[in-house]
């Protein structure tokens, strides 16, 4: 079995006699080699293959000893593929070469006839610090995309967000695809880290990636990254998503608005976990755990035509459906209170206490935008609000909304919720005023008492 390319060595000599014999050391210390005796069919076999570190002899062409040839390839192998350790060897060493060979790029320097402890260490302590570099680069570019679009805040007080919460524990546990469906701004991306914070994957990397946002031109290199030269502006290598997602969980958002020309590509990798970077004819492996999102109707896109439907099978093995905001009514007032919090911090002023009257506001609107658009209104209330106490007027809902979002919420209400809700109305309108309260609502006085009792609801005012 050949080795795999993380122990693979590129052995650059002209000598057969030196490559076997550098064969058979490597061998014994694990690593797999690949021998080319010039530097052309060394250049070949790094376009086509994966290497660890390469052996670079400084010298091809008979009866030349000044090292130029072997100069000259360090520095082409370091320009097209940096990072990767290039250690020189020559048979004619000198302070000078080993210099020059160190400033055009290679990591160490090994003399003729060589030691073989020295070979070996020099090729173990230079592929540990290649691969060191390269964990803290991942890492550092996981956290920027985490940290690119992070929403803090979760609540699930509602019964509706209970039963989501157990159900997507279990879920998580597996490593099988989850799709999150639901309407614009409630939170599915949220909720998609949530999912690999609850798997066995939770201290791999989460990555993730608007699928909507991306330009049909740049959609393989983002997913698949990049070889150098692949295209124009493609100055460095570069690891796509699905690299950078390897053993942990990618979150593809918005995954109804990828185009249908990409989407074998996209049911490839998710089906195979194969991919090749832009420009490469390698093909790699990641394995990686797909959540994806979308408020589309995928089964409708697929009857439409618009989305294939052995990818829409590939993605949705668990199928999740996010609750409006609307429909989760009990977290409205916490997630509220969490972002005027939040906001308060963020912009350096006292956080307010939300008035009764603008807590029954936020109660009755219908919230189109969800929780997108409750985080936007407490912000706005935070940096705008005057006073120790927020009002209706600073929440700066639309009062047309209000209205005709009335019919709408009452028709996802049970009848307990449509009761409280048309009680709090009256009592909000009618401060203190026991006869006007029953009157809006046809009651007599001793049961609008009895059902103020059942809802837990008084008077602020004086009764009149």
């Amino acid at each position: 079995m050949s080795a795999s390319p993380a122990n693979r060595i590129l052995v650059i000599d002209d000598q057969p006699d030196v490559r076997d014999a550098l064969r058979l050391l490597l061998k014994t210390a694990g690593y797999g080699m690949v021998g080319a005796s010039s530097p052309e069919e060394a250049l070949a076999c790094l376009r086509g293959d994966v290497f660890a570190a390469i052996l670079v002899d400084m010298n091809y062409t008979r009866d030349t000893t000044s090292g130029e040839e072997g100069l000259a390839l360090i520095a082409q192998i370091v320009a097209q593929w940096p990072g990767l350790p290039v250690v020189a060897m020559t048979a004619w060493a000198s302070v000078d070469l080993a210099v020059e060979a160190m400033r055009v790029g290679a990591a160490d320097f090994i003399e003729k006839p060589w030691h073989n402890a020295r070979v070996l260490a020099v090729l173990e302590s230079r592929i540990a610090l290649q691969r060191s570099q390269q964990e803290a680069q991942r890492l550092a570019a996981n956290n920027a995309l985490l940290l690119a679009d992070s929403q803090p805040g979760f609540i699930a007080e509602s019964n509706a967000m209970r039963r989501l919460v157990d159900e997507l524990k279990r879920v998580a546990q597996s490593g099988a695809p989850v799709l999150l469906l639901g309407e614009n701004g409630t939170g599915k991306s949220l909720i998609g880290q949530l999912v690999h914070q609850w798997s066995p994957r939770a201290a791999k990397p989460l990555v993730k990636v608007n699928l909507g946002g991306l330009a049909p031109t740049l959609f393989e290199a983002e997913l698949f990254g990049h070889v150098r030269g692949a295209y124009t502006d493609a100055r460095t290598e570069r690891a796509g998503r699905f690299e950078l997602a390897d053993g942990g969980t990618l979150l593809l958002d918005e995954i109804g608005n990828v185009p249908l020309e990409q989407q074998p590509k996209l049911l490839r990798v998710i089906e195979d976990g194969e991919f090749e970077r832009v420009g490469a004819s390698r093909t790699q492996r990641a394995d990686v755990r797909i959540v994806a999102a979308t408020n589309a109707d995928l089964s409708a896109e697929v009857a439409a035509g618009r989305f294939r439907q052995d990818l829409l099978y590939r993605i949705n093995t668990f199928q999740v459906r996010v609750p409006a905001l609307r429909e989760r009514r009990e977290d409205i007032l916490p997630l509220a209170r969490h972002y005027l919090a939040a906001a308060s911090q963020r912009y350096g002023r006292p956080q307010p206490a939300l008035s009764p009257s603008a807590e029954q506001a936020l109660l009755d609107y219908a919230w189109p935008g969800n929780v997108r658009e409750l985080s936007h209104v407490m912000e706005r209330a935070a940096l705008l609000g005057q006073g120790a106490q927020l009002s209706i007027d600073d929440l700066r809902l639309q009062a047309m909304g209000l209205a005709s979002n009335q019919n709408q919420l009452l028709d996802s209400m049970t009848l307990e919720q449509a009761e409280g809700h048309l009680l709090r109305r009256a009592l909000q309108e009618h401060p203190g005023n026991v006869q006007r309260c029953a009157d809006q609502l046809g009651i007599t006085r001793q049961s609008l008492y009895r059902r103020m009792e059942k809802h837990g609801l008084r008077f602020s005012g004086t009764e009149a």
